[in-house]
């Protein structure tokens, strides 16, 4: 419909987008330019420079991004934790010693839903805590060395380790499902991103109470992220660039961006936003955001097509998707095909 609308030359003034799209309409002239407003209000220097790739084209500003939603999280059931004698894991050792420890307890250690962008959502984490320049290599830079070499192999090891965690009938089970199997304590943890959040606060859960939000093991200190952002179309006349530049401006507002976030269970893409009406997990994802920016460790996440194109995305899923169930004889063979399926999508 979108596609009919531009063709047709009566494009929407705005369209909520993520990641790759926004850059493909921009490759197609598509796209208005909002570097004006962003420049009287000064967003280069507030907006993480990750997320400028999003927001930005050939040096213009056009989307302004609403949130930032750090994917690389794993939710915790306390009482579960609690329950092993074990602290929050901070390593992978660490990890399985909790999966483990939840096992013997008699509850399903890993909360999950087989559907391939949830499989990616852990796998993202598996590489990111193997190391912030393995995941650029990789997801970003797509270095088939890194694709199909013996650290992917070893992250495919952890991904097989770790699919023997979940319960019988993960199979198709939707993110929110597996979330309230955390809740409800049927489950020990869950590894997705910050919108889950969302579910325990709207079960009257209560963080660091009643459940915990820690970055996946290993994975401290870097962040992987989406971010919802809104594209401006090239429109004819001045009203409606007006009402672009004024929406442009309401978005990148610190007090909306607040406002929205804290409802959302993401975080501002504004780095100078007060982070006093978020909580615990909220006021976490904001010092780890700034960290990562800081120390470029700020990656867009390869699960949710921040990391590379569409095509890319989904020969990778492909490959997760198959070795979480079990169809490689190890994490080598896992990894050679991964390196095959990338090179075959670019």
């Amino acid at each position: 419909a979108l596609r009919a609308r531009v063709t047709a030359g009566d494009p929407p003034t705005a369209v909520q987008m993520l990641g790759f799209d926004i850059l493909d309409w921009a490759a197609e002239g598509a796209l208005g330019d909002l570097t004006e407003v962003a420049t009287a209000e000064g967003w280069d220097a507030v907006v993480p420079a990750a997320l400028q790739g999003f927001s930005k084209a050939d040096g213009k500003w056009i989307a302004a991004p609403v949130n930032v939603h750090s994917t690389n999280w794993v939710w915790i059931n306390k009482a579960a934790l609690d329950a092993t004698g074990l602290g929050e894991p901070a390593t992978w050792e660490d990890l399985v010693a909790v999966l483990e420890a939840m096992k013997a307890n008699g509850i399903t250690p890993l909360g999950h839903g087989g559907q391939a962008w949830q499989d990616a959502t852990i796998f993202d984490g598996i590489v990111l805590g193997m190391g912030t320049d393995f995941y650029k290599a990789a997801f970003i830079d797509l270095d088939p060395a890194a694709l199909g070499g013996e650290q992917m192999a070893e992250a495919f090891n952890r991904l097989i380790t770790l699919s023997t965690y979940v319960d019988a009938n993960f199979s198709g089970r939707d993110w929110n499902l597996a979330s309230a199997m955390v809740i409800n304590g049927e489950a020990g943890m869950q590894m997705m991103g910050d919108w889950a959040k969302g579910e325990f606060l709207k079960a009257g859960k209560v963080p660091g109470t009643d459940f915990v939000c820690i970055r996946f093991p290993g994975t401290q200190g870097a962040v992987t992220f989406n971010s919802d952002q809104f594209a401006m179309f090239n429109v004819e006349s001045d009203g409606a660039k007006a009402a672009q530049a004024a929406m442009a401006s309401a978005i990148m507002n610190p007090t909306f961006q607040s406002a929205f976030n804290v409802v959302k269970g993401s975080a501002p893409a504004r780095t100078d936003v007060p982070n006093d009406a978020f909580d615990d997990c909220g006021k976490k994802a904001m010092a780890d955001l700034a960290e990562a920016n800081t120390n470029g460790t700020l990656f867009g996440s390869m699960a949710h097509g921040h990391a590379a194109p569409a095509s890319v995305k989904n020969a990778t899923y492909d490959v997760i998707t198959a070795a979480f169930n079990g169809e490689y004889a190890d994490g080598a063979a896992a990894a050679a095909a991964l390196a095959e399926a990338v090179a075959a999508a670019q």
